[in-house]
């Protein structure tokens, strides 16, 4: 089961697709991303913002402090934003400066909020506030950099912010701003793609992904790849191509057991990782629901599924299968049930046969998957033993297209 730490080693998959409307595109699995070693002892090289950090750092933009560190998940400060606008930006001056009542003149930070107010990126509060040591939301950077720069959303901006699970939230005078920021893929959420967190303060981490992004927008650096950038909506009538893997996730256990004859049973795995273009379009977001069912035969167990649900709703129809798993575990009489259904969930068969075998009926009372078992005289069937297919959903389910799966 996926939880932030896991996410934050670096051991994610990304599936990066060439864009290709109509046609079978091109696939590049990346095991690990590749990320650049940082300079700084607290960002190693496997941090989900590495990239991002490293290549602001090389280029002057950001830097750490004395002792040698970046701080990456420390708050910034509207003061501290503004000197990083100064280090990342040289426009020319779109308004007069004005005087903040809150920020005298022997303040460090009184020369850049100055100049971040008049190139047009950063504004006060009404009577001439500005607040150098509030913690700027993320939000608010996103607005800055778009102000800054000059962006504009186009089209609907609900649309736009819809392709959040939270872009309710985003505040009514942040909603254009953020819009046009996540048109320009400016946006790197972490680390869930779907979640913006837009009143959440921003993290040193946070700034260098949205600023090495505007960067990017304006053509000063080249792109990197990272499966935290939010792209824009693709082209209709994509194809992942038959023989693509899609890494999935249980969270309901972490093992499975079923029986030999068992019958089809319902079961729904999500989306491990965002499947996405390699120019960051997201095509399904990681946490999608994958519908399908376990079926047994003699030989083995197998995950099969028919249709991925999309956070939004949408479902698209896919064929896809795990590969066949034979792994056995063997149950006595000796067993405490306890003990084995700790961690696991059971098909009906499974369950059936656990309670012959152990005489322990209280297996009913543990999670046991939906589906029937066929089968009669069960003490008889089972004895003293059975064996059962062992499934570790989290490893042994990845998923393999056996056709192509059509973004509509």
């Amino acid at each position: 089961m996926l939880n932030s730490n896991s996410w934050k080693s670096g051991a994610t998959a990304l599936v990066a697709l060439g864009l290709v409307t109509g046609t079978v595109a091109p696939i590049v699995m990346m095991s690990t991303p590749a990320y650049s070693q940082s300079s700084f002892p607290d960002v190693p090289s496997n941090y989900w913002a590495t990239p991002f950090i490293s290549e602001l750092a090389a280029r002057g933009v950001i830097a750490g402090f004395e002792d040698g560190t970046f701080r990456p998940e420390q708050p910034v400060t509207r003061a501290q934003f503004a000197a990083m606008i100064n280090k990342a930006f040289n426009k020319p001056r779109v308004r007069e400066p004005i005087t903040f009542v809150d920020v005298p003149s022997n303040n460090w930070a009184a020369a850049p909020i100055q100049r971040a107010y008049t190139m047009g990126f950063m504004a006060g509060y009404p009577g001439n506030v500005f607040r150098p040591s509030e913690n700027i939301p993320r939000s608010q950077v996103l607005v800055s950099l778009t102000s800054g720069l000059n962006y504009a959303p186009t089209g609907s901006v609900d649309t736009t912010l819809g392709i959040f699970a939270d872009g309710s939230t985003v505040l009514q005078y942040a909603r254009n701003g953020v819009a046009a920021a996540t048109q320009r893929r400016m946006v790197v959420n972490f680390p869930d793609i779907r979640l913006l967190r837009p009143n959440e303060v921003a993290t040193r981490a946070d700034v260098a992904a949205f600023l090495f992004q505007s960067l990017v927008s304006t053509g000063q650096v080249a792109p990197i790849q990272s499966p935290f950038i939010v792209g824009n909506v693709p082209s209709a009538g994509v194809r992942i191509p038959a023989g693509t893997s899609i890494p999935v996730r249980f969270e309901g256990a972490d093992k499975v057991l079923l029986a030999k004859n068992e019958q089809p049973t319902p079961f729904t795995m999500k989306v491990a990782q965002n499947v996405v273009t390699s120019q960051g379009q997201v095509l399904i977001p990681a946490g999608s629901d994958v519908v399908g069912q376990l079926i047994t035969t003699p030989n083995g167990a197998q995950f099969t599924a028919g249709e991925i649900v999309l956070p939004d709703g949408k479902r698209l129809p896919i064929n896809a299968a795990s590969s066949l798993i034979t792994k056995t575990e063997t149950i006595t009489k000796s067993l405490s049930t306890g003990k084995l259904v700790a961690g696991t969930v059971v098909g009906a068969g499974a369950a059936a046969g656990i309670a012959a075998v152990t005489g322990d009926r209280n297996i009913r009372f543990y999670e046991v998957l939906p589906g029937a078992f066929v089968g009669a005289g069960l003490s008889l069937l089972f004895r003293d033993r059975v064996d059962l297919f062992a499934i570790n959903p989290n490893t042994d389910l990845l998923l393999t297209l056996n056709s192509d799966l059509v973004i509509p």
